[in-house]
């Protein structure tokens, strides 16, 4: 179906040709339609293009409508319809910055200044001109033996399988040139990711894929071998993601290639299932002691973990554990729950776990509380796709951002939302081979690595007009919002730092972590009964 257009102008040539047998009238049909039959071989041999080799002819209209976009955008603002170009705004920086073309916008904010909840980064008057935009945070406490110089903007967890081979490949070897991580995600390290040499993040998920026996539960042996792997900087133990929290997954058997099943380490032929908790642990102290187990066997790299918060008690009782057994992870990721750029049921998508802003402050704030903060680093992901987005998410308590949606726009995702029919137009989130064969992987991935340089570029250019030379400088005052027609807040208002020890000390504060704290144990997650 996806080559009917062209076959049908291909056919029409045909008969048109024949057509002049009888009348001369018909050059007219081989003219247009022997045009657009060249214009579709063109679609399908060129590699500049994913949705014209996957839908020759027919994709041109794609980009008739991009070219009148100003004017729907225009009119979408006019009649107060804001939220659409304003996303579309953002997949277009996204789409400019890996192009390498001009990413300047002309007459003004696109954004509505006098809404509630407009947000702006306060500037300097004596701003500073950065020449180094290669920012880099070392994660790895005074115990580990192999730190790790993670850059400030990285590739977000997202597993071959729900990506195509292609898709992977170009995002490891974009981020092998720019000098970023790349997760894996839950789904193991395939042969793609090893192919592309870029640093990469080993995320051990609750299917323990790639370090699982025949069972399902986790092989230390198996473990031990991937986390030697030169290519694997860091060790990252999912929890939930914001996606879909709580929930857990199965790959379809009829879904499960050889190659898949290569980087998972399960069988063909039987579904592949993801619990919604791991089957080592199901308390605070068996959490801590399983994190150290990882420790003990990560060849000296760095281990952490990533959660969505759900209930903010639970998060206290592992911060408890911690510190009852002096066991800390070294980096601790924060995903919030609008981030997510595969197939989730509708309900989690949208009214399951708590968004990225409130989950970095509560995790901060409670690390702070704890005096853990100066010992575990702070990841942050969610939706974090320009500059602005990763300058706020670090005053408000991340060492570093990571991203999956504004890394696939640069792949090449036009965000169809067909990511889990396998039918993706683009190639980037399918296993069909001829669909993904359109993702032309030089190009795509030099894409990556200019959108990643771009991004930091503009960070540099926001963090020296704030009057700072590096973006973990930022902080909550930085941060401006519009609370009403009349006023305006600071995030110091709105988001905090507590005091350091606050918890530890016990005093009592206005956000009632102190209360939630009492009723956290390090024994169970199970609620305390107080009766």
């Amino acid at each position: 179906m996806r080559f009917a257009v062209f076959a049908g102008v291909a056919f029409l040539t045909v008969v048109s040709l024949f057509g002049l047998i009888w009348s001369s009238w018909f050059l007219l049909g081989v003219l247009l339609f022997g045009g657009l039959t060249l214009l579709g071989v063109y679609d399908v041999t060129q590699t500049s293009h994913a949705i014209l080799r996957n839908y020759p002819v027919l994709g041109h209209m794609r980009f008739l409508f991009e070219g009148i976009r100003p004017e729907i955008r225009q009119y979408l603002i006019e009649s107060d319809q804001d939220e659409e170009p304003f996303s579309r705004d953002k997949r277009s920086l996204v789409y400019q910055r890996a192009k390498g073309v001009e990413d300047k916008r002309p007459f003004g904010t696109r954004q509505r200044v006098y809404d509630s909840g407009y947000e702006w980064i306060t500037h300097s008057a004596a701003p500073k001109h950065i020449e180094d935009t290669d920012f880099r945070i070392r994660i790895g406490g005074t115990r580990c033996e192999k730190p790790y110089d993670i850059s400030i903007y990285n590739i977000s967890a997202m597993s071959f399988g729900a990506l195509s081979a292609n898709a992977i490949l170009a995002l490891n070897t974009g981020a092998k040139k720019g000098g970023f991580a790349h997760d894996t995600g839950e789904g193991g390290i395939s042969r793609y990711h090893r192919e592309g040499g870029g640093d990469l993040i080993y995320e051990v998920g609750s299917g323990y894929f790639g370090c699982r026996t025949p069972e399902g539960r986790f092989d230390v042996e198996k473990f031990r071998t991937q986390a030697a792997d030169p290519q694997v900087k860091l060790i990252e133990l999912k929890l939930s993601q914001g996606a879909k929290p709580g929930h857990g997954g199965v790959l379809p058997a009829a879904k499960i290639s050889p190659e898949i099943a290569e980087a998972r380490g399960v069988p063909l032929g039987q579904d592949c299932v993801s619990p919604a908790s791991h089957p080592e642990f199901s308390t605070p102290r068996e959490m801590v002691q399983f994190i150290k187990l990882l420790q003990d066997n990560s060849d000296g790299k760095p281990v952490g973990f990533k959660l969505c918060i759900g209930h903010r008690r639970e998060f206290m009782c592992m911060v408890k554990a911690m510190l009852e057994a002096d066991i800390v992870p070294d980096f601790i990721v924060v995903d919030g729950k609008e981030g997510g750029t595969g197939a989730a049921p509708l309900e989690f998508a949208n009214h399951v776990g708590m968004p990225l802003v409130e989950g970095l402050v509560f995790v901060h704030n409670t690390l702070r509380g704890a005096g853990l903060r100066d010992r575990i680093k702070i990841g942050a992901s969610g939706k974090l796709v320009t500059a602005f987005d990763i300058a706020k998410a670090l005053a408000l308590g991340a060492d570093w951002a990571n991203s999956a949606r504004g890394f696939m726009f640069a792949v090449g995702c036009i965000q169809a939302q067909a990511c889990h029919t396998n039918h993706c137009p683009v190639g980037v989130a399918t296993q069909d081979q001829l669909r993904q064969r359109a993702l032309n992987v030089p190009e795509k991935s030099e894409r990556v690595f200019r959108f990643h340089k771009n991004t930091l570029k503009a960070l540099a250019e926001m963090t020296g007009a704030a009057g700072l030379w590096h973006p973990i400088e930022f902080l909550p005052h930085h941060l401006l919002m519009r609370e009403s027609d009349r006023d305006m807040v600071t995030g110091e208002d709105v988001y905090p730092y507590l005091p350091e020890g606050f918890l530890l000390r016990e005093e009592k504060d206005t956000f009632g972590y102190l209360d939630r704290w009492h009723r956290a144990r390090p024994e169970s997650f199970e609620p305390f009964d107080q009766t």
